[in-house]
């Protein structure tokens, strides 16, 4: 089933007023998460990741990913004939945090979903081009840990330059790294709401999935998001 996007009234936990909604296994069992998130001013067509993984940081499952990495095919991909149409492309760089946990490489080596093999629509979908609710199941109870990573192309800044490291083709698309957030969840308390925080970046350009903890010269990609929360209901 196909992530389904609908604009609601959203709930006070929130400043705005009004936003889009995701909506991801809406068949599974399991405790409903909802994810908001609040967009920052900074925020222009980023690509992003959400996942949940055990108390222990082992991968547990998708939750939703940006079409155009749940596919490689984006938009404008191919410029072929002098016209953009939609085409392959391949974007290691874009979210590797969440595909080196997810584990699956293809023949050539990247991290990725393959137009052959994507990853399924009932979890993935256009990303919100502003505030956004994502409304999900979980898959397990106990202690897990929530994650987003999120990126967006060409947002050089001082460290970050165009010219940092000639050569490499993957990163002269990515610019700053990928920013990931979590926040710890315990199923099994009474307390239903978390904040994400911002608790590293990714690989600069996705040669591999590390977490590198220190955000000090990230400046404006801190401000592709303003807020998230997770409400468990």
């Amino acid at each position: 089933m196909k992530s389904v996007l609908l604009s609601i009234f959203l709930m006070p936990v929130f400043t705005f007023a009004q936003t889009d909604t995701i909506i991801t296994k809406p068949d599974f069992d399991g405790k409903q998460l909802n994810l908001l998130f609040e967009a920052g001013e900074e925020h222009n067509h980023p690509l992003m990741a959400v996942w949940v993984e055990d108390e222990n940081s082992d991968y547990l499952e998708t939750l939703f990913v940006a079409k155009s990495i749940a596919t490689s095919v984006f938009g404008h991909g191919d410029a072929s004939g002098g016209v953009w149409k939609p085409g392959v492309v391949r974007r290691p760089a874009a979210l590797p945090y969440w595909s080196h946990k997810r584990g699956i490489q293809a023949e050539d080596g990247y991290y990725l979903p393959t137009p052959g093999n994507p990853v399924p629509d009932a979890i993935s979908g256009p990303t919100p081009q502003e505030d956004f609710v994502l409304r999900t199941r979980l898959p397990v109870n106990g202690r897990i840990r929530v994650l987003l990573e999120i990126n967006q192309s060409w947002d050089w800044n001082e460290y970050w330059t165009n010219t940092k490291f000639p050569g490499d083709e993957q990163y002269r698309t990515s610019s700053q790294p990928s920013i990931i957030y979590e926040a710890l969840i315990n199923l099994s308390d009474p307390e239903k709401s978390y904040e994400m925080k911002a608790i590293g970046h990714g690989h600069y350009s996705g040669k591999d999935g590390k977490l590198y903890k220190d955000l000090s010269t990230l400046t404006s990609a801190k401000e592709i998001v303003k807020h998230i929360k997770v409400v468990i209901e």
